[in-house]
């Protein structure tokens, strides 16, 4: 165990309820909930949230948000199975209601896990991964790339197999859950027909854990991986990655600490800095200028300033789309939705319907994953115009 502050733990088991199950994932919350929470986190103490077969990717996005903004450590506990949406072929965590043809709206995108963890210091969070991959996400995660292809980001920076077991070559499916988050477990072949897995490398994480005892997180990985070998069971690709932490001179770590110590104005100038020397270098529509803007929104979003992060936001989503990125884009509909969530969290109604106009002219092009969300932007806009 270590430091003072406590630890924040989020247990997410998830796997669709009709026959495309692949892995009785909420069987292992028994098992973890009975881990003390410390233990859990490696920390003094803990603050623990369970999702059990939870039914809308809003509702896990919620928690993660919630959990990744808490100060201290973080660790997130995944099970579950893995699926490409139809549309464009990325990785996304199956829920209750997922099937092959609706992953797109009902199960969690994966780059959400970078998206809402991108701002927490280094080595503050551990990702620890029980999958299921179904058989198309399986073959494209170990299919080789085709000879003369662009090269596509890995699954993960490091992959790591266990002796005398192969392992499947890794693949171009990007897997992406931030550099500065340490992720160990596993992605594991689609079983039998008409048979449903049992999430053997997270129960294994689980039962060394009961021992009260909280070794290293790489100890812990390799552990658990020799007793899911000891079951014959197929380790799959397995994944053990340190989060890198900031290089020499990266601003996003001083930007973190700004915003740990609580000084926004500070973080924010210091964003606003770089961004202008990215727009200077690169010019405005540049993802480097882009990037940063994002990280400002984000900024304003942490010191409680929703009309200038969702102002920000919208202007990232416009700026995406005038340069030609598709409207169903991940980083398109990222932006629109980012946006909706912060207007949803203005409170001067004059403000509000200034962006409301122009988040209702951005979701009439970025529908997003939500279904309704133009619905909902046009019916609190005629509410607003009730308000003085």
């Amino acid at each position: 165990m270590s430091g003072t502050t406590p630890g924040t733990v989020l247990l997410l088991a998830a796997s669709p309820l009709g026959r495309g199950r692949l892995v009785d994932a909420a069987s292992v919350l028994p098992v973890l909930a009975a881990v003390p929470p410390a233990v859990l986190s490696g920390t003094d103490t803990a603050n623990v949230v369970e999702l059990a077969d939870p039914l809308e990717p809003q509702a896990v996005l919620t928690r993660l948000r919630a959990a990744a903004t808490a100060p201290g450590p973080l660790t997130v506990y995944v099970t579950g199975q893995l699926l490409l949406d139809r549309r464009q072929r990325l990785p996304h965590l199956a829920l209750a209601r997922t099937t092959a043809s609706t992953a797109r709206y009902t199960a969690f995108p994966w780059h959400w896990f970078r998206e809402e963890l991108r701002l927490r210091p280094p080595g503050a969070t551990t990702l620890v991964l029980d999958l299921y991959a179904d058989p198309e996400t399986w073959q494209a995660l170990c299919s080789p790339q085709p000879p003369g292809s662009p090269q596509a980001p890995r699954l993960l920076p490091h992959q790591q197999s266990v002796p005398q077991t192969p392992v499947p070559a890794p693949a171009p499916l990007v897997l992406d859950s931030g550099r500065d988050t340490a992720v160990y477990g596993r992605v594991a072949p689609p079983p039998s027909r008409r048979t449903v897995a049992v999430p053997a490398y997270m129960k294994a994480v689980a039962t060394l854990l009961r021992s009260g005892r909280r070794p290293s997180n790489e100890e812990l990985h390799q552990q658990a991986l020799t007793r899911v070998a000891a079951e014959s069971a197929h380790p799959g690709l397995v994944l053990a990655r340190r989060g890198s932490g900031p290089a020499p001179g990266d601003p996003h770590a001083a930007i973190t600490a700004a915003v740990r110590s609580g000084r926004h104005a500070d973080a924010d100038a210091l964003a606003a800095r770089h961004e202008h020397s990215a727009v200077l270098a690169y010019g405005p529509a540049s993802e480097e200028a882009l990037h940063w803007a994002e990280v400002r929104a984000d900024l304003a979003m942490l010191a409680g300033d929703a009309t200038l992060s969702c102002r920000t936001w919208l202007t990232v989503a416009a700026a995406r789309l005038n340069t030609g990125q598709a409207v169903d884009a991940s980083v398109v509909e990222t932006a629109v939705d980012r946006a909706h969530h912060q207007w949803g969290r203005i409170e001067d109604p004059v403000r509000a319907r200034e962006l409301g106009l122009q988040l209702a002219e951005l979701r009439a092009r970025v529908p997003g994953r939500q279904q309704g969300a133009l619905d909902h932007v046009r019916r609190q806009l005629s509410q607003l115009q009730t308000q003085n």
